[in-house]
């Protein structure tokens, strides 16, 4: 087991703000100038890049920052002045592993939600050690949804302040059902009913590894049910990390909650690839295709519709792999790697993708048009947020994709000059947002009080 002053500090990254001396003159009664903030997360790669965004503008507000994630993503801090703590479990060995693979047979909202609890639940309890070394070296936490019930205890334990971060509403509302499920609404009664249902079965995920860290820290035995109701009633500060032009906050919400506007990810790259480049200026504007971390019980054969409905409405494509393993060949298509979405989208006549949080997020940064083809989770309920928003002509689920349906969206999507517009104009407007600056700010006062 690691401490957080052992970290690793990955190759062009500079060690934390403050590293190898004390921020601090002592944990109570002290007003503290330099935070030692810990970032705790845990899932797939839209899981965690925001969060290097975010990383990054605390460090440049002076803070001492590491992000405690899974060692596959340990590059995605490279340059940005954050630190590093490395978490178990690999989430992409998970997902192709029987277990994950299992996931597909399911089917959206409560089948695959229960599926993932069960598999959440077996891996969770192999990084609760190194969530808790790094609290030891921390004054702060900032602890992602994934994490959340786990951060709460370790909080408590150690007496130290902790705000929990969203990238998606999961609180429970009237005003819409929880997005991790995915579903039109359940009406107001309904709605709220299913947000406690979801919230109770995050607490569950973490059944086993709460009493555990709540006793190696002297803390009474708790039960799951009590903690929920404790967290829906008077949780901590929960700062949302998305657009209140995408989702207004719910006027039903407890003080507490607040939403910033979007984090955006670190990207240190200042240009695109050279073949990428030269693909984009040998003729007209692409259409990106993209599936991000998920993935897909036929690559083959979905890469071939994709490439057919591209070729049908006439455009051209730059297709990323992702963790699906998509691909496609010929003079008017490209198979990329990862790349910045924040140097890429601008230069795209639309853009195709699985509707996760942080892709939604980089394509209405860019101010363009989107055909959403959610898979699962909460993809549905940013897909269906793009068609109410009139920058997406409709939801293409990936489960009913096909080369025809598909063709047609993307015709409307880039060729019916008033999606363009809606999404250049909401653009620009989430553009001017800041998101980093309330977070700066929440920092600042939690740890004032500590």
């Amino acid at each position: 087991m690691r401490r957080l002053g052992e970290a690793r500090t990955p190759e062009g990254v500079k060690p934390p703000l403050g590293a190898g001396h004390s921020p601090r003159t002592g944990r109570r009664g002290a007003i503290l100038t330099v935070v030692r903030v810990a970032i705790i997360t845990a899932g797939s790669r839209g899981d965690v890049a925001p969060f290097t965004g975010l990383g990054h503008g605390l460090v440049r507000a002076g803070h001492q920052v590491t992000l405690v994630t899974h060692s596959r993503f340990e590059a995605l801090v490279a340059g940005s002045g954050v630190g590093f703590h490395p978490l178990p479990v690999d989430p992409r060995a998970e997902l192709e592993s029987s277990r994950g693979r299992g996931l597909h047979r399911s089917a959206t909202g409560v089948g695959k939600l229960v599926r993932v609890v069960a598999l959440a639940r077996a891996l969770v309890g192999r990084m609760t050690d190194d969530v808790l070394a790094a609290a030891r070296a921390s004054d702060v936490l900032l602890v992602a949804t994934s994490l959340e019930p786990l951060g709460h205890a370790v909080a408590e334990g150690m007496s130290l302040p902790m705000l929990s971060l969203h990238l998606q509403p999961r609180i429970p509302t009237r005003e819409f059902p929880p997005s991790v499920l995915g579903v039109r609404s359940l009406g107001p009664v309904g709605n709220r009913i299913a947000g406690h249902g979801v919230s109770l079965a995050v607490q569950r995920v973490f059944s086993e590894a709460v009493p555990d860290v709540r006793a190696r820290l002297g803390l009474p035995r708790r039960r799951t049910v009590t903690a929920w109701r404790g967290g829906e009633r008077q949780g901590p500060p929960v700062l949302h990390g998305f657009s209140p032009l995408v989702v207004p906050r719910p006027r039903d919400w407890r003080a507490g909650l607040e939403v910033t506007g979007y984090w955006w990810p670190y990207d240190r790259e200042e240009q695109l690839p050279l073949g990428l480049r030269e693909f984009l200026d040998a003729g007209p504007a692409p259409v990106f295709v993209g599936l991000g971390s998920a993935t897909v019980p036929d690559p083959e054969g979905l890469s071939a519709e994709i490439v057919r409905a591209l070729r049908r409405a006439g455009l051209r494509g730059v297709i990323q792999r992702g963790w699906g393993e998509l691909q496609a060949a010929g003079d008017d298509m490209l198979t990329i790697g990862e790349v910045p979405h924040s140097l890429l989208f601008p230069r795209t006549a639309a853009v195709v993708h699985h509707a996760g949080a942080g892709t939604t997020a980089a394509g209405l940064r860019a101010g363009v048009p989107a055909v959403p083809v959610p898979v699962q989770f909460d993809e549905g309920f940013w897909a269906a947020r793009l068609v109410a928003l009139g920058v997406a002509p409709r939801v293409v689920p990936l489960r009913r994709l096909r080369a025809d349906a598909l063709a047609s969206a993307l015709v409307r999507a880039t060729r019916d000059p008033a999606y363009r517009e809606r999404a250049r104009a909401l653009g620009a407007r989430i553009r001017a947002e800041d998101g980093v600056t309330p977070v700066v700010e929440a920092v600042a006062r939690v740890a004032g009080r500590a």
